[in-house]
């Protein structure tokens, strides 16, 4: 099986988390990951408001996780844990197969796939899986079953006790070439525990064709400078009053600004993922509306860089 080698991240960063999130007793990557990294205290980048400007800078939050379904799908992008001995493995055909760690893959009967049953053929069908035995996270792109095997557009292998990045230049189940669990809003272990504990992963319609820390791919072909790179971290500014929101949406919101959120793949403007919930109210969840661009700023993640 291939696991993932290349560089580690940088350790014992003074806004390191004092502990890892934790998922089915497994970290959801180490406290030192940039995904753990507080960035409230980080300064700003210096082309902050270009940036935001271009992204969008009236345009609202919109959490694109939730309760329930809409157009048939849960709300969101759904994971699922496994015990990785007794799973049986696949081995898939990958339509980038030399960016696609080739497993074999533990996709148990019923896996929960994004935009599933409704959206067939459509959408980005991500499939995310935790092996709580080996502590081993799969993440699939457009995973499908045909003629009784599994193919997919590409897939990615990450140890969770490890910092280790994609090789430069290759993509992962997203377009960033990062992994996807540890940038959702999820209820279990997280939001239900009154806090989430790292950085949120977000989309913008338009992105520049470069990435920037920890991300490894890109996935456009504009250059305009303005634009931004995948990978870019930005956070709720800490002026921005967030007390009068309904809890759960108070608790996304501090999130947004003591961990921020990564740019991770091409989609609607400031659409922050989440795994779906019976446990998520969308009444609440929709009070991050109130939320614009013009509320956020880009961080200067320099020091977070190895």
């Amino acid at each position: 099986m291939k696991v993932l080698v290349a560089g580690a991240l940088v350790l014992g960063l003074a806004g390191a988390t004092a502990s890892a999130p934790v998922l089915a007793g497994c970290p959801v990557f180490p406290a030192s990951s940039v995904w753990n990294q507080r960035v409230d205290t980080l300064p700003v980048a210096a082309d902050s408001a270009q940036t935001i400007t271009a992204i969008g800078a009236g345009d609202g939050v919109h959490a694109d996780f939730g309760n329930g379904l809409y157009n048939g799908s849960r709300i969101g992008i759904p994971y699922v844990v496994v015990h990785g001995k007794k799973t049986p493995k696949s081995r898939l055909a990958f339509q980038y197969a030399g960016e696609s760690d080739k497993g074999p893959y533990p996709i148990p009967a019923g896996v929960p796939i994004e935009g599933a049953p409704q959206h067939a053929n459509a959408g980005d069908r991500h499939a995310l899986i935790v092996d709580r035995d080996a502590c081993r996270l799969y993440e699939l792109f457009a995973l499908q079953r045909s003629g009784g095997r599994w193919t997919a557009g590409s897939g990615a292998i990450w140890d969770l006790r490890s910092n280790a990045l994609r090789p430069a230049g290759w993509t992962s189940a997203d377009a960033a070439g990062l992994p996807i669990l540890p940038g959702l809003a999820r209820w279990d272990g997280d939001a239900s525990t009154g806090a989430i504990r790292h950085a949120l992963r977000f989309t913008v319609e338009r992105t520049r064709r470069a990435y920037v820390y920890p991300a490894r791919h890109f996935a456009s072909d504009l250059t305009d400078p303005s634009l931004p790179p995948m990978g870019l971290r930005v956070r709720l500014k800490s002026g921005v009053k967030i007390s009068g929101l309904p809890p759960q949406a108070r608790i996304v919101a501090e999130a947004m600004k003591t961990y921020g959120m990564i740019l991770a793949d091409n989609g609607s403007n400031w659409y922050m993922s989440g795994a779906p919930s019976p446990k998520w109210s969308n009444d609440q969840l929709h009070a991050l509306g109130r939320l614009t661009g013009a509320d956020f700023e880009v961080v200067d993640t320099s020091r977070l860089r190895p």
